[in-house]
This record gives structure tokens, C-alpha cells and sequence, in this order.
């Protein structure tokens, strides 16, 4: 590239190279009258006389982005064949220079960038506008170290005419959505984008790497590395929150940015210290998606109640006692050591004599509540964690749920499965069965809860009320209401048979991860 460090554009003068890439060039300029320093980035295309009104119009949309979290563009302009924007001049460089490749951040330092930076999105979002090329490099650090998305446009600008080379894309295709990709952009393309870039954050790392070609295939079909085997401590709700941004499906990630930026905000905030590369101190998960230790145990608590505890946790009660005040000294019966990973979830029996357990190590177990003798085994799921286990009505099915997508239902006695529904498109988060045995209520990431036939393997009702991954759910006594809820602080409350929402509860102040109703079904 040429040096035009000395060259005037427009009424300014280049007075040094800033940086470089693959759309453009930019310099410190400063202007001939003024005096004042400004931002110029010089586009690395040539464009005729036909091209100049539609350079000219994208110019003047990006100029109407006015944002606090936003680099303001004062002026475009073409010097001969050239065009460039005169931008604010951010001095304190880009979250790149900040941060270099291989770091890994803290998680507070991430949910604040990722705050601002969704702020700024969705405010282009709302204008009609997509970024196109969310990464580190767009994102300039201003006077007060507040985060200043740039290069709104530009992609659509160098396309036009000289970017048309793939290879050029290579600094960019590692956060490019699958949909985008294939030139079918759209807001959601931002939202993976960005997930992306927490990915990186978090990581030290981008969970794609090689040739272009290699990294344009991974991104549409091959899902990402669990973040988990990169960072052992990072909590769990805070990794689903990221792999649902990084759905290869648009319509199964966050409804919007700012959904996302929410909903990981949500995921950490139980959660005191940062996650990072093994130097923050450890954490102690309280994980919305209670998850817990490989270790379960029965303790013996004041006649006539029982409890599968975790520590001072209590996890589930048997379904023939009542609840009675639990003494502080719970004599352990026995400790259930089956699972080989975490234990993300667990059922009793209606009988209240077993106890079905899933987890991190994709298995589904039952075991004897009377003395925690293993009964079998389930061995049918292929996704990285077991989310939920519900007992059928009469206590002779199961149901599981899986980050495969799948729900699995199965007999308790033979083990043999008698349907599988794959109505999800993202992970399985929570499931209850409807009184009569023959229908399952289904949550999942992809932002839907979804009733369906366990012999016809259809759905019934598919509802699409919430704008994020829906977590929770419960069932009204007589089957005929269902509670959902999930990221945002927000209950909703709807008829099982006809999908129609009646009402919906507003005052949590972060996500939820369980409901319940009483036995009478009125609250």
C-alpha cells in the first residue's frame, strides 16, 4: 500500500499512519483551517463516477448514527478515485492493541464491554443497519476508556468494488455468522459476531482457526468447542448464554443484541470474582441451571421429611412427605458416587423409593433412594450435557432432555426408547409431562416451548413468546396452564392448548431458573 502520509484529503492533512487492514487504511489526519485531529480511514478501492451516489448514500446513513457508544463520522469525500470518512479520532487505540491475541479476560471487564458494545448495536439495529465486522480491531477505546464501535458501513462500501477477493475477508471471517457467509446478513449476524469476540475474551483463544475455507465450513456446521474444557471455571449459564449467540440457526440466538448482552450480564451475577486463566481465585458455583458436584446425599432431617442434598443445598424433596423446618446436624445416610462429571439435574420416583439423575457425563442413572444402590443406566443421549429428567405420571417412563436437542423418552424397566421428538433446534433445558401421560411440555435455547404428542412425535403447540432462552417451566395441576420463563426477568403465563398468553410476571430482577405452582393452582 501507498504511504500518503503527507497527502491532503479533503480539507485535511495525513500526518500518520494509524493502522491498516484488509478495507482500508487509516491516519491521524489534521485539518488545514482548524487545526483539529480527526480519524481518516481511506478505503483500499477505486470507484468511477457511477459509483459515487451510492458510496455518497451509505455515507450519509452512517453519518446519522448518533451514539454515545458509536464513532461519529463528520465528513466523506472521494480524492480522485479514492474515497475515505473523516471520523472522530479515538486516541486511546482499539481493544485489539488493548488486549492482544491469547488474552484472556475477566468476566466483569467482558460483561462491561459487552454491555456497551450491544448498547451501540442495537441502536444501528433499530436504524435499519447491520455492522458486518464485529471484532476486536472496530472496537476503539475514547477518553474516558468507554468503548466506541467503528467502521459501521465500511464492509458494504468495499464490497462494492474491490472487495471482492475471499481471501481478503481472512481477518474477518473468524467472526462471521454462518448466515453472512453466505450473503444473507442480518441483525442476528452481529449478535454471533460479537459472541464470537466474548468467545475470544474468554478463551484466550477463537474457537475456529485455520484456512479460510476450513474456517467459512466450521462456522456453518461445526459447533463450537465447549468453553468449559478451555476454562474450568467459568459457570455454566454463562457458556449456554454464549453458545446460544453462537446458534448456527439466526432465529435460535437471542432475540435481539441487547437480549444477549442481558442474559450474560443475568449468567454472572451470582457468580463474585472474575473467570480467567487460572490466576482469579475459585469460584463456587450457584449456577442458575443447578448444577452440582458428582456427589449426591441423602440426609436423614426431622421425621418425616427427605432430602437429596449438595453441601447445605437442598436439591429435591420426596414427593409422599411434607416439608418440615430442617435441623442444622442432617445425619448423611449414604452418598451417591455414579456419575463420572457434574450432576446437572435430578427427579424423584412418584413412589418416592428411586431417584433419576443426569449429567455433564451424558448418562442418565436410577438409583435406590432406600440405599443408594445404582438400578441402571441410560446411556441414549450424544450432546455434552444432560439438563433434564422427569418421571412420566405413573412412574414408568422417563423423559430427558439434552443439549443434543433432543427429548428422549424411555422405559424405566427395559431401558428401551420408545420416541425421541426433535422439535428443537438448540439445546433442551426443561421438561414436564401433562397429567394424562401422553404429552410432553418442552424448553429450549432456541427460545420456544413446545407441547407435543409422545406417540405421534408432533408438536401440538409450539409458543414463541419469550425473546431468549427459555429455562424453567412448570405445569398448573390440572395441565391446563403452563409458567415459563428463562433469561430475562419475565414469567409468562399461557394456556397449554391453545398457546395463548393470559399474563405475564415482571418483577424478578434477573433470570429466572425455576417455578413452581401451588397445589391448588392458584398461585
Amino acid at each position: 500500500m501507498a504511504d500518503r502520509v503527507g497527502q491532503q484529503m479533503g480539507n485535511y492533512q495525513l500526518i500518520q499512519l494509524l493502522g491498516e487492514g484488509g478495507f482500508a487504511e487509516v491516519y491521524l489526519g489534521e485539518h488545514i483551517h482548524l487545526g483539529t485531529q480527526a480519524a481518516i480511514k481511506v478505503l483500499h478501492t477505486q470507484i468511477t463516477s457511477d459509483d459515487i451516489d451510492k458510496f455518497r448514500t451509505e455515507a450519509r446513513t452512517v453519518a446519522r448514527l448518533i451514539h454515545p457508544n458509536i464513532v461519529r463520522v463528520l465528513e466523506f469525500g472521494v480524492e480522485g478515485k479514492t474515497p475515505f470518512l473523516v471520523m472522530d479520532y479515538a486516541s486511546n487505540g482499539t481493544l485489539r492493541q488493548r488486549h492482544p491475541r491469547g488474552t484472556q479476560l475477566p468476566l466483569a471487564s467482558i460483561i462491561s464491554y459487552v454491555k456497551q458494545i450491544a448498547d451501540a448495536l442495537q441502536y444501528a439495529h433499530d436504524e435499519k443497519l447491520i455492522h458486518r465486522d464485529i471484532k476486536p480491531e472496530n472496537m476503539l477505546l475514547g477518553r474516558r476508556n468507554e468503548v466506541l464501535l467503528s467502521d459501521f458501513g465500511i464492509a458494504v462500501m468495499a464490497q462494492s468494488s474491490r472487495y471482492q477477493n475471499l481471501q481478503d475477508m481472512a481477518g474477518t471471517i473468524t467472526y462471521m455468522a454462518p448466515e453472512q457467509i453466505q450473503a444473507h446478513p442480518r441483525p442476528a449476524s452481529d449478535q454471533y459476531s460479537l459472541g464470537i469476540v466474548v468467545y475470544e475474551w474468554l478463551a484466550g483463544d477463537r474457537p475456529f482457526e485455520g484456512s479460510f475455507t476450513e474456517i467459512a465450513i466450521k462456522h456453518s456446521i461445526v459447533p463450537p468447542p465447549l468453553l468449559r474444557e478451555k476454562v474450568p471455571m467459568l459457570p455454566y449459564d454463562v457458556e449456554q448464554v454464549i453458545m446460544t449467540a453462537l446458534a448456527k440457526d439466526p432465529k435460535a440466538r437471542f432475540g435481539n443484541v441487547q437480549a444477549f448482552a442481558r442474559a450474560l450480564e443475568q449468567a454472572s451475577q451470582s457468580f463474585s470474582g472474575p473467570v480467567s486463566t487460572g490466576h482469579s481465585p475459585a469460584l463456587k458455583p450457584v449456577s442458575p441451571m443447578r448444577e452440582l458436584p458428582v456427589d449426591l446425599t441423602i440426609t436423614s432431617l426431622p421425621p418425616p421429611t427427605q432430602l437429596v442434598v449438595n453441601s447445605s443445598e437442598a436439591i429435591a424433596l420426596s414427593p409422599v412427605q411434607q416439608i418440615e423446618p430442617v435441623a442444622p446436624s442432617s445425619e448423611v445416610l449414604y452418598t451417591f458416587r455414579g456419575h463420572s462429571d457434574r450432576i446437572t439435574t435430578l427427579a424423584w420416583s412418584p413412589d418416592g423409593k428411586r431417584i433419576v439423575s443426569g449429567g455433564s457425563d451424558k448418562l442418565v442413572q436410577i438409583w435406590r433412594a432406600t440405599d443408594g444402590e445404582l438400578i441402571t443406566t441410560y446411556r441414549g443421549h450424544s450432546g455434552f450435557s444432560v439438563n433434564t429428567v422427569k418421571w412420566s405420571p405413573d412412574g414408568e417412563r422417563i423423559a430427558s432432555g439434552d443439549s443434543d436437542r433432543t427429548v428422549q423418552v424411555w422405559d424405566v424397566a427395559t431401558l428401551s426408547k420408545f420416541t425421541t421428538y426433535r422439535g428443537h433446534t438448540n439445546i433442551v433445558n426443561a421438561i414436564v409431562w401433562q397429567p394424562d401421560g401422553q404429552h410432553i411440555v418442552s424448553a429450549s435455547d432456541d427460545m420456544t416451548v413446545q407441547v407435543w404428542s409422545i406417540s405421534q412425535e408432533i408438536h401440538r403447540i409450539i409458543y414463541r413468546g419469550h425473546p431468549s432462552p427459555v429455562r424453567a417451566l412448570a405445569l398448573s395441576p390440572d395441565g391446563q396452564l403452563v409458567a415459563s420463563g428463562g433469561n430475562t426477568n419475565e414469567v409468562q403465563i399461557w394456556n397449554a392448548s391453545s398457546g395463548q398468553k393470559i399474563f405475564s410476571y415482571r418483577s424478578h430482577s434477573y433470570g429466572l431458573s425455576a417455578l413452581a405452582w401451588s397445589s391448588d393452582g392458584k398461585f
